[in-house]
């Protein structure tokens, strides 16, 4: 007989902003929002004070502005999230070599083995959010069920601060009633096309006929979400999820069109890149760039460069030689701009040459030399001469509505 599975999801409380309330507690108990105001701009996250008034993720900031006019904005400072970030996954790692993060604030931990019931499951997730308290001062929710989806569900149910055990037993009680788009795989289009069949909860699923189902989701989608709905998934958690893409864009407040400044737009984005793929320890061997116009007019260019590589100078190389060659603005300027890498493999995999690029050998310790100044000093510390603003001396970035670095 198979051991029963103890699956935990941990899901970090407003994670940006409950970090910017660490660090400065003179906002604790505002509405924050992290985003940045304007037409263009998109709320990433904001504290529960601020959720309150009906603020909400991925929410257009005039909208927010207009809900909870007193809200305090900060842009975000993604470098120290991330920091954050990585002492919370060394937490989880003291509990279980098996984690499979899914985004910068939450993951799956399998407990199976070291936790031998459920109850159990429920004492681990208890010390953990105690440790991560302790040692970050941050809050997390968490879910502790037999399998991924079921922890899902409980972590998402008694935030801020949970803790929500959820058995085989519970499924009727606690998983039925929920709305169906608490279901994987189903989105808004879905959502209303089940809604029409009478189709409004979890447990709606398994009381209308197969026949409907399939109408909406065909006969595989069907299946799927009926065994969610009856509170089964058999997935693994996967600790060894690579990273396929590491990318990063912004849109900005009003276009660019002064060529020097999207040069500079570029730099920036490739630096940010390539600072990423030397923190994972990874090298890239495509670069791709997004550029998107004031009309919604978008392209997605890439190259495959001849060498794998983590160096700021080589991706932005090629983002130039993309957005110079193969894209046509027609006179209109640039609302987002990304540039981004996939083609990811292990930097100790890279083939050592026996004529090395001098130039590529100076940036590469140049490289190294930075990014050990800023992890000593903050990501503000050096900053490249050709990202200073000329006359105030400061870091160049065009103003953004919104900026979400991003490693999937």
């Amino acid at each position: 007989m198979a051991r029963a599975r103890i699956i935990l999801h941990v899901d970090m409380d407003a994670f940006y902003a409950a970090v910017e309330v660490h660090d400065d507690p003179d906002l604790a108990g505002q509405p924050l929002i992290i985003g940045h105001r304007g037409p263009r701009g998109v709320v990433s996250t904001c504290s529960y004070e601020a959720r309150r008034f009906g603020v909400r993720s991925a929410m257009p900031s005039v909208t927010a502005e207009r809900l909870c006019p007193r809200a305090v904005w900060l842009p975000g400072r993604m470098e120290r999230y991330v920091e954050v970030s990585r002492a919370i996954r060394s937490i989880f790692d003291e509990f279980t070599p098996t984690v499979e993060p899914l985004s910068i604030d939450e993951a799956f931990l399998d407990m199976t083995g070291i936790a031998r019931t459920l109850e159990a499951g429920r004492d681990a997730a208890w010390q953990l959010k105690e440790r991560i308290r302790e040692r970050q001062g941050l809050t997390a929710s968490v879910g502790v069920a037999p399998n991924k989806f079921l922890a899902k569900v409980g972590s998402d149910l008694e935030k801020p601060d949970g803790l929500v055990v959820i058995s085989e037993d519970d499924v009727p009680a606690r998983l039925w009633p929920l709305p169906v788009e608490r279901l994987w795989g189903v989105g808004p289009k879905t959502a209303t096309r089940l809604h029409e069949r009478g189709v409004r909860t979890i447990g709606d699923v398994l009381r209308v006929s197969e026949t409907s189902l399939r109408e909406v989701l065909g006969a595989s989608g069907a299946v799927h979400i009926r065994a969610l709905a009856r509170g089964e998934d058999d997935r693994p958690v996967e600790p060894d999820r690579d990273a396929k893409s590491i990318s990063e864009e912004r849109t900005y407040a009003s276009d660019l069109t002064d060529p020097d400044v999207i040069d500079r737009a570029l730099l920036q984005r490739a630096e940010g890149v390539a600072r990423e793929l030397r923190r994972e320890k990874l090298v890239a061997r495509t670069v791709h760039i997004k550029v998107r116009t004031g009309d919604f007019t978008t392209w997605t260019r890439a190259h495959t460069l001849a060498a794998p590589t983590d160096l700021a100078e080589v991706i932005v190389a090629a983002a130039r030689e993309l957005f110079q060659q193969r894209i046509d603005l027609g006179g209109r300027g640039v609302r987002l701009l990304g540039v981004g890498v996939d083609g990811l493999e292990p930097a100790a995999t890279r083939q050592a040459t026996l004529f090395t690029d001098p130039a590529e050998d100076r940036a590469r310790r140049a490289a190294l030399a930075a990014d050990a100044v800023r992890k000593r000093l903050g990501a503000a510390a050096l900053v490249r001469a050709r990202l200073l603003e000329p006359r105030r001396g400061g870091p160049e970035e065009p103003p953004e509505a919104s900026s979400p670095p991003t490693v999937d």
